[in-house]
């Protein structure tokens, strides 16, 4: 039973940050495919189930903040192939334009509320008459990973049309991918592995027996993360410090 993984790998990035810290090591180095092949559920594998080919999507970052993350960016995916931890990186990109939105901060509900003019920062007008409910607007640098839950959806897609495989693995709780797994399910049996701290979306669960059936989801841990780490180093790459 050919199964093939298909990585969002921002999600699986976030997911594995939210559930392990952000400022903490042990978790970055990620062996994606130990990480998924023991996530197999005993129905799978009781039938010769194992990871046959793994997809990760994602995207080249910007040193715009950290000048040190491309580079580390760059060691992991080498990391990544060269240790047969992936198969095939699928490239999206980045998206930066500069936008403009009102000023807000955190209420004390943990919600936003939009900031207006008062101490120590007071609005007057022309006339110099203070304007209390004065509001702020601040251009900001807005970037967006674009691509990847399309790159996720079509190789998805494109391995169980072909019979490439015969049963997937999704890693991402991106509902945008509703469609694609949905039209994966009535093909082959299909799994959702949900990397992050919250829950699963709505639109990517269903029933275990729809289409051809054998269907199923779970979530990973930081245990979890912590425990399939690429060696250090892999060949001459090796793992960038703090990861």
């Amino acid at each position: 039973m050919r199964v093939g993984v298909y990585v969002d790998g921002f999600n699986l990035y976030f997911g594995a940050r939210d559930h392990c810290g952000r400022d903490t090591g042990g978790w970055r180095w990620l062996d994606v495919r130990g990480l998924v092949n023991d996530a197999l559920p005993s129905a799978w594998t009781g039938v010769g189930a194992s990871v046959d080919r793994v997809v990760y999507c994602t995207a080249r970052v910007s040193g715009i903040d950290d000048p040190s993350s491309p580079v580390d960016q760059d060691a992991y995916l080498r990391a990544l192939k060269r240790s047969g931890s992936v198969d095939h990186i699928e490239y999206g990109g980045f998206v930066r334009r500069v936008k403009t939105a009102p000023l807000v901060t955190w209420n004390a509900k943990g919600g936003s509320r939009l900031v207006t003019s008062g101490w120590p920062v007071m609005i007057k007008d022309t006339a110099g008459v203070a304007v209390p409910d004065a509001r702020f607007l601040v251009s900001y640098l807005h970037r967006e990973e674009k691509g990847s839950d399309v790159n996720v959806g079509t190789h998805l897609l494109l391995d169980v049309l072909g019979g490439v495989v015969d049963a997937a693995v999704v890693v991402s709780n991106d509902s945008d991918l509703e469609l694609p797994i949905r039209a994966a399910r009535e093909r082959v049996p299909v799994g959702v592995i949900n990397p992050g701290v919250k829950y699963l979306a709505g639109k990517l669960k269903d029933s275990p027996s729809v289409g051809v059936g054998n269907h199923w989801w779970s979530k990973l841990t930081a245990a979890a993360y912590r425990a399939h780490q690429l060696p250090d180093p892999v060949g001459r790459t090796a793992k960038p410090h703090g990861w």
